[in-house]
């Protein structure tokens, strides 16, 4: 048996965090395709969204997220997927994504490390990228970082 505790918060994350933007400034007005495999996970997610102001398009995983967005009338700006899932990974699905929305965005996001993802060729180094589990105020920030860009 594993137990993980949170890091120790130094003087340095501390002053960070009081720089950092209150989540009322980072709202926004566009949709977001979420695609994510567990269900606990996904509405958390759609929650946070939708309470920044987000439109959420949900599916659970890659042909589903094809199907909605091809039914979808009006834009998608950003693709917030999940990097492992089964038949067709994030990477994948953001590369049928870009035929039908070219200027789409995507943020990729993993319980795994962004290292471990990364060394085994999952996804290029520098993609966006937020690992799970993640604070409500990491996923609206980066989320805003990535559509205003």
């Amino acid at each position: 048996m594993k137990l993980y505790f949170p890091a120790l918060e130094t003087d340095a994350d501390i002053a960070e965090a009081k720089r950092a933007a209150p989540v009322n400034d980072l709202r926004g007005v566009e949709t977001i395709m979420l695609v994510e495999n567990n269900d606990m996970a996904r509405e958390l997610i759609q929650t946070i969204l939708e309470e920044q102001g987000y439109t959420v398009l949900l599916a659970e995983n890659g042909n589903e997220a094809l199907s909605v967005l091809w039914k979808h009338d009006g834009p998608a700006h950003l693709l917030l997927t999940d990097v492992v899932m089964p038949n067709m990974n994030g990477r994948e699905l953001y590369a049928r994504v870009c035929g039908k929305y070219p200027g789409i965005k995507a943020l990729y996001m993993s319980g795994y490390t962004e290292n471990a993802i990364v060394h085994h060729g999952v996804l290029d180094e520098g993609v966006a990228f937020i690992q799970k589990p993640f604070s409500v105020l990491a996923l609206a920030a980066r989320v805003r970082e990535l559509l205003d860009g």
